[in-house]
């Protein structure tokens, strides 16, 4: 695996620091009730919005309400209406690091259960201690061997 620069790494954690305060500051709150929000508190009705936006106010209702999935034109529109922006980031459920590493562990264990099936088929039962060893090394493998290795299933 190619090394990532320290710029790199720095941006990534960067990222998921600002994820992690947003998911925090929305609080499971909606795209729509965010925007409900904000366009109550600007004191805009949604038939203004909708004017601003040059979407129907039918739109405007229904992406407040949660039925209706927006396109992100539509969204654009909505959201510079109220004076937002629109903030398309990946946001990462860990660190990159654990997810290579809990990838690794799911193939490590993939190869070990067919060679414990292939054990079994010759009677033969494994040490509980030599199969975690046995895991541990095919991980350590993986994650220092090349990418494809990992994703490639």
């Amino acid at each position: 695996m190619k090394p990532y620069s320290p710029s790199e790494k720095l941006l990534i954690e960067e990222v998921m620091q600002a994820s992690q305060k947003m998911r925090t500051a929305v609080r499971g709150l909606s795209i729509g009730a965010l925007i409900k929000s904000i366009r109550t508190q600007l004191g805009m009705s949604q038939k203004a919005l909708a004017k601003r936006a040059g979407v129907p106010q039918s739109t405007v209702s229904r992406i407040e309400q949660g039925k209706r999935d927006m396109n992100l034109s539509t969204l654009h529109k909505i959201l510079g209406a109220i004076s937002c922006d629109l903030v398309i980031a990946p946001l990462l459920k860990d660190s990159i690091d654990a997810i290579r590493r809990k990838q690794a562990r799911k193939i490590a264990e993939k190869q070990v259960r067919y060679l414990k099936g292939t054990m079994n088929l010759e009677d033969q039962q494994p040490d509980s201690r030599f199969i975690e060893e046995l895991l541990k090394r095919e991980e350590e493998h993986l994650l220092q061997g090349p990418n494809a290795k990992l994703w490639d299933e």
